[in-house]
Order: structure tokens, then sequence, then C-alpha cells
């Protein structure tokens, strides 16, 4: 499986890299990362409760892509400023398993868009693309597919399926659940986001994802098309 990415798309200010690490026991639930996740979230709750997200340059970042792709703000809320709201506002986050838990941790820390996707459930290879709107796409926790409007920066495989709406939306299709063993990560930034701080972060979801649930990994950087 290749991963690629438009030159138009990274004209338009993402920066994207992948994580990719196969062989994992994502049925594991280990003491030693519970305590270390109990802790860092009371540390994250306690550095974001005050947080104003839109003078944070990162977090304010994703909202300026979307503005730069026509994309509307309020309906639109980037990945990462979604779980630091749902951090302030619960003291908590939900516990999925243990691979999805990491990298929802991993994105707190950085404030990075990332995502999680089986891969052994993806058709060929991996785009983020420019939608034109005919593409088919069934989000998370829903049923029936739903409309894609054109011109949305989008992650979609070979049988043109999205994968990632945005960076704001997964789909069944390629959802982590506990019987994933092959998973690719992506790790995606803005203007204002150094490529150091993607390359340091998607070496974090790997070395942390093999230390608790097994298996081997390795960054991807993807073919410009």
């Amino acid at each position: 499986m290749k991963f690629k990415v438009e030159k138009a798309v990274l004209d338009s200010g993402v920066k994207i890299i992948f994580a990719v690490v196969e062989g994992v026991d994502n049925h594991k639930n280990d003491d030693e990362w519970k305590e270390y996740r109990t802790r860092r979230i009371a540390e994250l709750y306690n550095e974001y409760k005050e947080l104003d997200i839109h003078a944070d340059p990162i977090l304010e970042g994703f909202n300026i892509l979307h503005d730069n792709v026509g994309v509307k703000r309020r309906k639109n809320i980037p990945a990462s400023e979604n779980l630091i709201r749902l951090l302030v506002k619960r003291q908590e986050v939900f516990y999925i398993n243990q691979a999805v838990d990491i990298y929802n941790l991993i994105s707190l820390e950085s404030k990075l868009a990332l995502g999680a996707h089986n891969i052994d459930n993806v058709e060929g290879d991996v785009t983020l693309r420019f939608t034109d709107g005919t593409e088919r796409y069934v989000p998370l926790g829903q049923s029936e597919p739903q409309p894609v409007a054109a011109h949305e920066y989008c992650y979609c495989d070979d049988a043109d399926e999205v994968l990632c709406r945005l960076e704001i939306r997964q789909v069944n299709k390629t959802a982590v659940d506990e019987n994933a063993v092959n998973i690719f990560y992506i790790v995606q930034g803005n203007a204002a986001t150094p490529d150091s701080l993607l390359t340091d972060t998607a070496q974090k979801i790997i070395d942390t994802t093999t230390k608790y649930c097994g298996g081997t990994g390795h960054i991807v950087i993807p073919e410009v098309i």
C-alpha cells in the first residue's frame, strides 16, 4: 500500500505524514498505560482549562486551513480542537481501546490532527486529495452513505471511498477496533506546525503503540502527485 498527496492540497496549507504500525495486539489494557494516561489527562486539563483556542497558532491554524478551502468553521470543528474542548468539558477523554486511546492522548499533547485506520480494510492505496463530490462516504457511527461536498480535502482509497473527511470525521470502513492488527495513522498539521513536530509526533505514536500494544512501525512520507 502506498500513501500519496495531491500537490494542490499541500499548497492549501496542509502538512501531512503517516505512521504505520503492524502486528499490534489491541486487546490489551495495560495497567502502566492506564496510570500514565490518568496522570497526563489531569495535567493536560490544567494546561488547557483556560486556553484561548483561537489565540493558539496550531489550533487556529486548522481553522485558517478550513477558510482557505472554503469549509465553514461552525459546522467543522478541527479534530484536535474538538478533543481539547471535550477534555475541558468532561475532564476526561472517552476510552475506546488502547491503540485509539494512545493516539488521542498524543493528539492532545501535540495539538495535531491524528487519525487511526485499519490497514486491512483499505482497498489499494491511500491518497489525500480534493474531492469531486462523487466519493462514497459512510461516517463513523452511521450506516448509510452521506453526501460529500466537492473541493474538500479527504483521505480516500482506490475504491473511491472516503476514509477521513478533512481531518474531522473518520469512517466505519477502517475504524480501529480491538481486532485491528495493522494500523496506519494520519499525522496532519497546518502552516503553523513545524515539520519536526509532525515527525516527532509520528515517532511518538510508533514508540508508544509498540510499547503497549506490540508490533513494529515506521514513518511514511507520502508521494506528491
